[in-house]
């Protein structure tokens, strides 16, 4: 069973220099291959996004500018982490529950995910989650 521990910060590679330094991903660089990239922008800062979790698909989350929090849940724990480095993501596995919140103005989310979008992929109800566990 997955748990808010397995959920790990990656550091992404970056070549600094002084025109704008440059952060990438590659294949074969995280514990997962992506086949999708989506981002979430012009969030209010009381706004809450997420609210799920996946039952088969791995995601990177990076904030690429601001900060917000993600909330994470296995059904036993939960813990919420600040993400305001853009050259670091917070890697969910599978059967994490997550919310993000407190978004900072100007805040853009980027998501690295496993697969294309399928809806019978997403736990969208948190009783269900649980009774998943």
């Amino acid at each position: 069973m997955t748990t808010v521990q397995d959920c790990k910060m990656i550091e992404l590679p970056v070549i600094n220099d002084v025109r704008g330094n440059l952060a990438f991903v590659q294949e074969g660089f995280l514990p997962f291959n992506f086949k999708r990239v989506y981002y979430l922008f012009d969030v209010p800062s009381t706004a809450y996004r997420g609210g799920h979790s996946h039952i088969r698909q791995q995601q990177l989350i990076i904030p690429l500018s601001g900060s917000f929090e993600i909330v994470l849940n296995d059904g036993q724990s939960s813990k919420t982490i600040l993400l305001n480095k853009p050259n670091a993501g917070l890697h969910i596995p599978t059967g994490i529950w997550r919310e993000l919140q407190n978004f900072s103005s100007g805040a853009v989310c980027l998501v690295l995910a496993e697969d294309i979008f399928s809806e019978s992929d997403y736990i969208r109800d948190y009783q269900e989650f649980l009774a998943s566990k």
